[in-house]
């Protein structure tokens, strides 16, 4: 396990490994998280053009829970903000902000296929 190539890019995996018990555990959920993620993105991206913002709230409450359990703490922290904006919605910021977003979660895809295929 290439563990390092996780924590060097920022990536808390010791917080993921404590909320889900074992790194065995840890990666079977990167792996679920690696194929949910696309749908994830392109809902939020619908709902951000619809400006349906009580479903993206409720989309990117997810993706800040996920990022969570995972260690990924910037993408946690941007996802927190849009949930946030979103609940007030302030389309703006979500429209203004959604590249930020939608870079970081582009970072830990590639980052996470990277460290599965090493395994």
């Amino acid at each position: 396990m290439n563990v390092k190539l996780l924590t060097e890019n920022g990536v808390d995996v010791e917080k993921g490994v404590e909320l889900l018990g074992d790194i065995n555990t840890y990666n079977d959920m990167l792996n679920d998280f690696l194929t949910e993620a696309a749908d994830k993105i392109n809902n939020l991206n619908n709902y951000k053009e619809q400006k349906d913002m009580d479903n993206y709230s409720i989309l990117v409450h997810s993706l800040k829970s996920d990022s969570k359990y995972f260690g990924f703490t910037k993408l946690a922290d941007i996802s927190y903000q849009h949930e946030v904006e979103s609940k007030n919605k302030n389309i703006d910021y979500i429209t203004n902000k959604y590249e930020e977003l939608n870079a970081e979660v582009n970072r830990i895809l590639k980052l996470v296929r990277e460290y599965l295929e090493q395994n």
